[in-house]
C-alpha cells in the first residue's frame, strides 16, 4: 500500500454505524467490519483519531420529546454515556484485530478510559495508536459533529472525515429521492446557504473559520475508509473553494 497523503485524520463515525440497518443497539459484526477498515487505513501510516456518536443507543436531543421527566441537559449527558458504550465496543474490536488503541473521554471515567487531554492524545497518535474520543465535548447542548470539528482543530488534523451510509452530500435525501444530485465539491458557504445535510451549523462554522476540509463518504462500501485516507476522490469534499 502506498503511503497516505494525510499525516493525521479525524474520523467522525455515527452511532448508527454500530447497528444493522434499521435497527438499534450494537451489532459486533458491524463494529468489527468498520474496525477492519480502520486498521487497514492506519496501516498506511496515517495517525487516526475517531469521534464516535451514540444514536444507536440514545440520542440526547430527541430523548426529551414528550417526556417532561428528564431535563434536556440530563438527556444530553445520557447521550454522552452512550458514546462511551460504543467506544468500549470499538476499542475491543480494534484490539482483537491487533491494533493499539486508547479510549479517551471528555467526562472522567477513570475505571474504563483515560481523560481527554489534548497533548496526551497527540502523543498517542504520534506513537501509532488509534485514539477513540468519546463523550463529545463533555458539555450538553453540543453535538458529536461539533465535538468532531473541535477535536480536529485541537489535534491539528489534516482533514475531518465524516463516515455516512450514503455516498456523500446530495441535493436531497437520496434514500427518499432517487433523483437527488450528488455533489463532488462544495464550499462551506454553499453548505450553509443551501442548508445541506453535512454537519450541524456550529461544526461547519468552526471548520470554515479555520479552513478545516471535510470529506463526507460512504463507509458501508468495503475499503472506503482506506480509500479516503489514501486520498482517492470519493464522496464529497467541503473546503474553502471548489476544485476546478
Amino acid at each position: 500500500m502506498t503511503a497516505a497523503p494525510y499525516r493525521r485524520v479525524l474520523l467522525k463515525l455515527s452511532g448508527e454505524s454500530f447497528a444493522r440497518p434499521g435497527e438499534r443497539g450494537i451489532s459486533m459484526d458491524e463494529v468489527v467490519h468498520v474496525a477492519q477498515q480502520m486498521v487497514q487505513a492506519a496501516a498506511s501510516g496515517v495517525q487516526l483519531a475517531i469521534v464516535i456518536g451514540g444514536g444507536n443507543i440514545l440520542r440526547g436531543a430527541s430523548f426529551t420529546a414528550g417526556n417532561s421527566g428528564v431535563q434536556e441537559a440530563t438527556a444530553h449527558y445520557m447521550g454522552m454515556l452512550a458514546t462511551m458504550i460504543n467506544g468500549l465496543a470499538l476499542q475491543d474490536a480494534l484490539e482483537s484485530l491487533g491494533a493499539q488503541t486508547r479510549l479517551m473521554t471528555a467526562i472522567r471515567m477513570d475505571g474504563v478510559a483515560e481523560p481527554y487531554i489534548r497533548r496526551r492524545a497527540r502523543r498517542h497518535l504520534e506513537k501509532g495508536r488509534i485514539v477513540i474520543l468519546a463523550a463529545g465535548t463533555g458539555s450538553p447542548f453540543v453535538t458529536t459533529d461539533t465535538a468532531a470539528a473541535q477535536r480536529a482543530l485541537e489535534l491539528e488534523t489534516d482533514i475531518l472525515m465524516k463516515a455516512t451510509r450514503v455516498d456523500g452530500v446530495f441535493s436531497d435525501d437520496p434514500e427518499k429521492n432517487p433523483h437527488a444530485l450528488l455533489y463532488r465539491d462544495l464550499t462551506y458557504q454553499q453548505v450553509r446557504e443551501q442548508n445541506l445535510r453535512v454537519m450541524d451549523a456550529t461544526a461547519i462554522s468552526q471548520c470554515m473559520e479555520h479552513a478545516m476540509p471535510i470529506l463526507v463518504f460512504n463507509y458501508r462500501k468495503e475499503g472506503n475508509i482506506e480509500r479516503a485516507v489514501a486520498g482517492e476522490r470519493i464522496g464529497t469534499l467541503v473546503s474553502a473553494k471548489v476544485a476546478p
